[in-house]
């Protein structure tokens, strides 16, 4: 689901497609992409931060552990 769209890229795809239909199909593509990464993002960290909760609730130091790295990492490349 990861796609790198650029400005470049998508002149170019325009520029070969004079049809503005097109230029808007892919744009709409682009948008979509964005936003299923975006909720899908939002999801994951909230799941993960319930997992926290849990793992502390049960003093589970070693899921705690896990859990928090992962949300790191996740909050990271953001």
């Amino acid at each position: 689901m990861e796609n790198n769209y650029s400005y470049a890229e998508f002149l170019k795809a325009v520029g070969k497609n004079s049809s503005s239909l097109q230029s808007e199909k892919l744009l709409n593509d682009i948008y979509m992409d964005l936003f299923l990464n975006h909720i899908h993002r939002q999801q994951t960290m909230e799941r993960l931060m319930e997992l926290i909760d849990l793992s502390l609730d049960c003093r589970d130091e070693q899921t705690f552990q896990l859990y928090s790295e992962s949300l790191k990492k996740l909050v990271e490349v953001q």
